[in-house]
């Protein structure tokens, strides 16, 4: 059972890195709210011309229509690992409690720096 949990998230993760590379350049739902997201990022870091841009163009119409599935599994995602974090917490005592915080927190930071860059 833990292994099918393990090989959902991954291939939710999978799905949701493959979304957000693929979204429409300039279009809604880019990386972490931004508009153009990775792609478009990434077409600038590269400096593509307008040639290359389309010859990378994804089929939109379908990863959109994936998209709620994938919001749906990734609020499971969600549900899960605070139910994990919950059930973690309720068994350490007070100082353990405090330094699961703290690598929660600095996860969290490293995670936020990344979504930056």
């Amino acid at each position: 059972m833990r292994m099918k949990k393990w090989l959902t998230a991954a291939a939710i993760m999978a799905v949701s890195a493959s979304l957000a590379i693929a979204m429409p350049h300039g279009g809604e739902g880019g990386h972490h709210g931004e508009k153009g997201g990775y792609g478009e990022k990434l077409a600038q870091k590269l400096n593509l011309t307008d040639t290359q841009k389309q010859q990378l163009s994804n089929d939109t119409a379908k990863l959109q229509s994936l998209k709620p599935a994938v919001d749906s599994q990734m609020a499971q995602l969600k549900q899960l690992r605070d139910a994990q974090d919950a059930k973690i917490l309720s068994i350490l005592t007070p100082d353990q409690q405090t330094q699961f915080k703290a690598i929660q927190a600095e996860r969290a930071a490293k995670w936020q720096k990344r979504s930056q860059q």
